[in-house]
């Protein structure tokens, strides 16, 4: 069975510490760096399965490293940050991370949301997933889950793994309704918690890349009370 390695990215050691502590006891290896630079410099070297990122690193903060690791890699991405306002994790998720932990943390609550991206992650990488996985074409798009493209007019469109997931749930179910415990029950892999907005986080910021608030036919409609649905 294949090892998995996850990265910790944080630049101060007794967080690092306790986070490797209890990720070993779950069986998972750590490297640990201390700044941004290293985070994307060993992702760089060495197959890694998932990274955990504080967001204010020195040299290179935890924004800019996942702009760049987004540019060439999709493991999943969990920023670790004490900015907690709603703005802070909006622009965390934004950005492209797949989750958002608010420091001080439950170590064991970090563990569980390790384990369920990982859980997604397998998911969407196993070959027979893959192959029952169809090219949908629909409204100007063409949405490829093999190579995880989105081409819009004949434009590439850059989007982050967790919207392609969204995106791709959506359009391969045209005019069916899903809720925003549905989407996020199939795209995260974890039971919705009330007051989540991470769905809805994740719709506003996929409609302004596929420029939706230009369009005159919308692609993703917001279902009033009960969810969202594609019609391409």
């Amino acid at each position: 069975m294949k090892s998995i390695t996850i990265l910790i990215a944080d630049d101060e050691a007794e967080i690092a510490d306790l986070i490797e502590l209890h990720l070993l006891k779950e069986g998972y290896n750590c490297i640990k760096v201390g700044d941004g630079h290293e985070a994307v410099a060993a992702i760089q070297k060495q197959p890694i399965d998932l990274a955990i990122l504080d967001i204010m690193m020195p040299k290179l903060d935890g924004y800019e490293a996942t702009r760049q690791i987004r540019a060439h890699y999709n493991l999943p991405i969990i920023f670790l940050s004490a900015k907690t306002t709603d703005l802070d994790k909006i622009t965390g998720l934004v950005s492209g991370a797949d989750d958002y932990v608010t420091k001080p943390f439950n170590p064991m609550e970090l563990v569980a949301r390790v384990n369920a991206q990982l859980r997604r992650s397998m998911q969407l990488n196993q070959p027979a997933a893959a192959n029952t996985s169809v090219v949908v074409e629909a409204g100007g798009l063409l949405i490829n889950p093999e190579q995880r493209t989105v081409v819009l007019y004949g434009e590439m469109i850059e989007i982050t793994p967790k919207e392609f997931d969204i995106l791709y749930l959506l359009a391969s179910h045209p005019k069916k309704v899903f809720s925003a415990e549905q989407i996020f029950l199939q795209v995260w892999g974890e039971a919705y918690f009330e007051g989540n907005n991470t769905v809805m986080v994740h719709i506003r910021t996929l409609r302004k890349k596929l420029g939706e608030d230009v369009r005159k036919n919308k692609l993703i409609k917001t279902v009033w009370g009960v969810g969202y649905s594609f019609h391409g």
